[in-house]
């Protein structure tokens, strides 16, 4: 029996995986090599790896932990899990089974992008979904947003507030934003254009093909695509879970299921209006949740009484 099975090795899973390896700890992380980040080539905001290909820090992570002889990393995918704490059986795609007293899932999300031909083959170069991520390189340039929703609104005002004075928010269709942030826009020069898109085109820079024939020349699009979570084991244990499938986790990582901790993209605390979506802040969680999990593990060994 393992101590801990990490489900997911991107930053947040395999983080964790070194905190625990390096306490001595028996661990399995189980990935299905599919991160979200995937198409991107580029990752910021990342102190001492700004500019680092994603690929590169998932690879040199699974490097580093060969030093840590408890620790293994295995292809494939948690089928399942059922069980409670200090008896978790998880079934992996291929059929096998894995015992753990602890679960940490660390799967991250999957992005469903607008049904717009050539979005998704763009996506992470002309097509850019986080302005915290790739603004900087957006900067003093032509840009448009998707999206018809006050979301899509808010952060076309957010993208002409901090990184160019030439931002269009190309609807698809019919606008359904608050009358406020709409008029605000049209104060800070932000066109608005609800004409139906037919496709993207264009290398290296963006060329968006209305259905009427037009076409608006950008240099890159911010589309922000709704998300679900890649494994499905927070809901078959039962744990609470936000709207958008998420496992509500307290301040230490923990889900409502005793034993089971979230980090990363597939956690969300409950305040907050979303997952701390970056490199570094998965990672940080990642660290954090394994800590604590450690803590815990010792804790329930213990055959004493502890004060609260």
């Amino acid at each position: 029996m393992y101590d801990v099975l990490i489900v997911g090795a991107g930053p947040a899973g395999l983080n964790a995986a070194m905190v625990l390896g390096r306490q001595r700890r028996d661990v399995l992380v189980v990935d299905s090599g599919t991160p979200r980040n995937a198409p991107a080539k580029e990752m910021h905001m990342f102190l001492g790896r700004d500019g680092t290909d994603p690929a590169d820090l998932r690879a040199d992570g699974r490097a580093e932990l060969a030093a840590y002889p408890s620790v293994r990393i295995q292809e494939g995918f948690v089928h399942t899990a059922t069980g409670a704490a200090d008896d978790f059986r998880a079934i992996l795609a291929d059929g096998s089974e894995v015992h753990a007293k602890r679960i940490l899932l660390a799967s991250g999300l999957i992005d469903h992008f607008p049904n717009i031909p050539g979005l998704r083959e763009r996506f992470g170069s002309t097509v850019r979904h986080c302005p915290f991520c790739h603004g900087w390189e957006s900067r003093d340039q032509p840009l448009a947003v998707l999206g018809g929703s006050t979301t899509a609104a808010m952060q076309a005002r957010y993208i002409a507030d901090r990184f160019s004075t030439d931002v269009v928010l190309t609807t698809n269709g019919p606008v359904d934003a608050d009358a406020n942030v709409l008029s605000s826009l049209a104060i800070h020069d932000i066109r608005v254009d609800e004409r139906s898109i037919a496709r993207l085109d264009g290398e290296g820079d963006l060329r968006i093909v209305y259905t009427d024939g037009d076409v608006l020349k950008r240099v890159a699009m911010f589309a922000f695509p709704s998300t679900t979570p890649q494994s499905a084991i927070g809901e078959q244990l039962g744990a609470r879970l936000t709207p958008g499938g998420s496992v509500i986790v307290d301040p230490f990582g923990r889900s409502s299921v005793p034993g089971l901790s979230a980090a990363g993209d597939a956690a969300q605390a409950e305040v907050l209006s979303g997952p701390p979506s970056s490199v570094i802040a998965s990672a940080g969680a990642g660290a954090s949740t394994a800590m604590w999990l450690e803590q815990e593990l010792f804790r329930s060994s213990l055959n004493i009484t502890l004060p609260a």
